[in-house]
Parts: structure tokens; sequence; C-alpha cells
């Protein structure tokens, strides 16, 4: 069989070595969960199964597919996007359908463990009252995990009688204890359910700001950079080369250690902007402590972070444009002023309005400016402890997966990346829309 041209070939190959990996995988796996009942195995041994099928399909898909065996250099890259990429949001899909939390997470509950003293089938007597030791009323429908000398089985409640447990199945091995698992269970919509429910203390304000701080950050970084480009580009300037090298440096140091600083610049009591403010008669401002003014500061310590990238750009730009526009300019009469507003800018249109817009998506999901420098607050009356004055979309996400009412609410956590993905598809859709970037060119 020749090799098909074209796309229809590249996606076919791609699709035979995706099913190869994600056969190797599934097969992998199975040999793990059937093995591991019987044998206490690692986790990294489903590693060496996958690839003990891998090889050995390989051979025999490139013999079935002589062409085929081409493409094979692209196995590595796939297995990486399946890992780091279709795993993570497959799971995140699958999450976001289940109440998985801190809660119930599936593993067992040690605080439960207690000791086996009586064996038969699937029945099991405990030390103590099971409904007690094992904190569940009812029990019945709750998963157990039993388990002795490196050998675990699970298994589900049916009936509960004082210390005695009967389960659905009968175990292969005499237990030594038992533990209550934390088990998780598909919920449907209901997670999205809670979030609309809550929309108007999240997910609307959330939003809005999170439109109006991407917004605002482009439109403040963008004049700024453009402001100092313009200025920087005249050749004219003494020690343009410095003043570039200066204006650089906050773009140069890492953002992580630059946002801690402001974080202590702006401190309502011992800050040194509030001190300045002082001495020149002002009252402190609460950069830090009221929900306007935290968005304010937000902004500034972005645009600080912001504007060098936004000006070397802009300079990058300009240095495209021929000199002789600006000669014939002259010669015409133009004014500095009209040569800036009929060349400069029209010119700039262009190569500027893509770094506009990538500049945009990252500030959209820009958490770690957000998580550093206020965490998501202050917190603001009428919202969720989750979702304060200066939280984004994103941070809101991942307070709610890690910090939600004190356990981990990955479940809800997920529903909202869902729906930041909606959201963030669709802002791209029209951005593209706007722009023409997917107007195919003839």
């Amino acid at each position: 069989m020749k090799h098909p041209p074209g796309l229809k070939g590249f996606l076919l190959a791609m699709g035979l070595l995706l099913g190869l990996l994600l056969v190797a995988t599934g097969l992998g796996l199975a040999a793990y969960l059937a093995l591991s009942a019987r044998l206490d195995l690692p986790g990294w041994s489903v590693l060496v199964f996958a690839l003990l099928v891998l090889v050995p399909g390989a051979v025999a898909v490139g013999r079935l597919f002589p062409w085929l065996t081409d493409w094979y250099y692209f196995l590595p890259a796939l297995a990486f996007l399946l890992v780091f990429t279709l795993y993570p949001i497959g799971l995140t899909v699958y999450l976001a359908f289940t109440d998985y939390s801190g809660k119930r997470n599936g593993f067992p509950d040690r605080s439960t463990e207690t000791r086996v003293v009586a064996h038969e089938g699937a029945r099991l007597v405990l030390e103590a009252e099971a409904q007690e030791a094992l904190r569940c009323d009812p029990c019945v429908g709750e998963v157990v995990e039993a388990y002795a000398q490196g050998q675990r089985a699970r298994a589900r409640i049916q009936a509960v009688e004082g210390a005695t447990l009967l389960l659905d199945r009968a175990l292969p091995f005499t237990p030594a204890y038992v533990a209550r698992v934390n088990a998780f269970h598909f919920v449907g919509f209901k997670n999205f359910a809670f979030i609309l429910s809550q929309a108007n203390q999240a997910l609307f304000p959330v939003f809005l700001w999170n439109l109006v701080f991407a917004l605002a950050t482009v439109v403040l970084n963008g004049l700024v950079g453009l402001v100092l480009g313009l200025v920087l580009n005249n050749r004219a300037l003494k020690l343009r080369n410095l003043y570039r090298t200066l204006l650089i440096v906050s773009w140069a140091l890492p953002g992580v250690i630059t946002v801690q600083v402001w974080v202590a610049l702006l401190n309502y009591n011992f800050g040194a902007i509030n001190r300045l403010l002082g001495v020149l008669g002002i009252y402190p401002i609460p950069w830090l402590n009221d929900p306007d003014w935290a968005k304010v500061a937000v902004l500034l310590v972005n645009l600080w972070l912001g504007f060098p990238y936004m000006m070397t750009a802009t300079l990058g730009a300009l240095s495209t444009i021929p000199d002789e526009l600006y000669e014939a300019a002259k010669v015409d009469g133009a004014t500095p002023w009209q040569a800036l507003f009929r060349i400069t800018l029209p010119l700039l249109e262009k190569p500027m309005l893509p770094i506009l817009l990538s500049a945009f998506a990252f500030n959209f999901n820009n958490f770690y400016l957000i998580y550093l420098l206020t965490g998501g607050g202050p917190a603001q009356e009428g919202r969720l402890a989750t979702a304060q004055a200066t939280d984004i979309l994103i941070s809101w996400a991942y307070k709610t997966a890690f910090s939600a009412e004190g356990q981990s609410a990955y479940g809800l956590g997920a529903a909202i990346s869902l729906i930041i993905f909606a959201i963030t598809v669709a802002i791209s859709l029209v951005n593209f829309r706007v722009t023409g970037a997917l107007r195919e060119v003839r």
C-alpha cells in the first residue's frame, strides 16, 4: 500500500499512530489492573506493560502499512501529547461531572480503619459497631477497602447488623483491616447548575472584571509602549540606548520577584508609596485592602510588567517603516503630526494587531499576577469566598478546586474550567472574525 498523499495521508498516519498508542496504553492499564489484584505492583509498571505491547504492535503495524514506518519519529511527540494534553483534558471533562473533592477523593479514610475479627465469604465481623467505626449512617451502599499483607480489595456494603458487614462479593483473601472509602460519584450537570445558581455572586462579576482587566491592560500597556517606542525611535534623542536599557529592566527581571516587591511597596502601613504620599500630605491609600483600589493596583503593576514588551514590539515595527516615506512627506510639507497619523500609525496597525490580541489572550488568564499580588482579594460583600474583588476566572477556578470551603472541590473547579474554555473559545472566535485572522488570502 502506497502512502496516501497530502493532508489525507498525514491525518491517516497520525490516526494510526495515536490509535497504536491508545491501544498499547489501554492494554497496559488492563494488565496492571489484572495483576495488581494479586501482586503489589508500583504505578509505573503500567508504562512497562504499555511498552511491551507498543514495541511488537509497532512492528506488526509497520508490516501491515510499510509507509507508516517513515512516520514513527512522531511517536514520542504523540506520546507526550497523549500524556500531557489529551489525558488532562479528558480527566478535567470527566471530573466536571462528578463530586470529586478533598472529602470524596476515591481513597480510603484511614481514620475509619477497623480490625476484622472474623471473616466468612462476603461477611465480615468487626471489632466495633460498624456504623460507629466506619462513621457512616446508613452504611448500605458505601464502598469499603479490606487489606492484609499487601493484598487489597474493594467491595460495597449490602447490609449492616451491629458489628457485622455483608458485602456484595466474597473477598479472595482473609482481611485484617477494613476502612471506608471516600468514594466520589457521577453527578451529571449538578456542578454547572450550582455555578449558574451562584452566577450573581461569582460568575458574572468575575467575568466582567476579567474582561475589564484584560482590555484595560492591553489599552494601557499598548499606549504607553507606543508613546515610549515613538520617543525612543527618534535618532536625534541623546542617550536613547541607555533609556531603552533602563526601561526594559522591569521586563527582564523575574515577574515573581517583581510582584513581591510591589506587594511591599503597596503595603498600607509600611509601604514606600504610602510613605511618599504622606510626605506630600496625601492620606494613605488602601491599595490592597479596598476592592476598587486593589483593581487599580493590579492594573498599575501589570502596566509596569507589560509596557516594556509593547515598547520593544513598537520599536521593532517602526524599524520596518522606510525612511523614504518620511522624507517624501517632509518634502510635500507634512508636519510631524501629519506624518504620525498618516504614515506611522496606519503602518503600525497590521504588525501590532496580532501582538495586542496575544496580549489580551495572555492577560485574560494571567493567573500569577492576581495570585501573587492580591490573592484574588480583598473580600467583597455579597461574593463567594473563592470569587473576591480581583479574582479572574482562572484564579476563581483555582481557589474553588484547591481551597473551596476548607476543602478541595476538584469537580466544581473542573466545571469552572470548562466554562472558562467555552468563554475563551467564544472570545477567540470573535477576535478572529473581527480581525479576519482566519480569512483565506487569495
